[in-house]
């Protein structure tokens, strides 16, 4: 893995557990061993390298799309649940969860990628969402781009909230399960 990698992994890790604001390039520089300046040459700014998060958050979702595509559409349900799974048991926050609470206070670029990240994991739940109605698998009655924004929102909230609150580690899973059920009743 080049420098370049690690540097935006660690940065990915460190937003998920801290938030954007509540690390600085000596953090990442020190935890894998290298000079601030070697950070500074990949990533000028911290919006820079906040960008570079986003972009490959983008990245896995469209290659998780790409492995689900042609399978069933519970199995796109789980691919889409599957980017919160391990959230609440390595003690994170989704990356949409963790740097809107940050909003006002990230660079505009920033902002703006993360905009737009949110908007493609919406599209494609909505998407989900609007192709099991149309198999007669998913039976709701509300708008399906508020539904995508309802079961979204549980997603970000229960990682959150597990940090909170001492439940076991199936707390996920029974939100989880619940929303399936849910979208499943006639």
């Amino acid at each position: 893995m080049s420098t370049r990698e690690s540097i935006i992994l660690l940065a990915e890790k460190l937003v998920k557990e801290k938030g954007f604001n509540a690390f600085s390039f000596h953090d990442i520089a020190a935890t894998i061993g290298i000079k601030t300046a070697s950070i500074h040459y990949h990533f000028p700014t911290k919006a820079d390298l906040g960008v570079a998060v986003l972009e490959q958050q983008k990245t896995r979702l469209y290659q998780m799309q790409e492995s689900v595509q042609d399978k069933g559409v519970l199995a796109k349900l789980e691919a889409f649940f599957s980017i919160y799974n391990n959230l609440p048991r390595e003690n994170m926050v989704c990356m949409v969860g963790s740097l809107a609470t940050d909003f006002n206070a990230i660079d505009p670029k920033v902002q703006e990628n993360l905009s737009e990240f949110a908007d493609l994991v919406l599209q494609w739940l909505t998407d989900i969402l609007q192709e099991g109605k149309r198999e007669n698998i998913f039976h709701f009655t509300t708008p399906t781009k508020v539904k995508a924004v309802q079961i979204a929102s549980s997603m970000v909230g229960v990682v959150q909230l597990q940090r909170l609150v001492n439940e076991d580690d199936n707390f996920f899973k029974k939100v989880k399960d619940n929303i399936i059920k849910e979208l499943k009743a006639k």
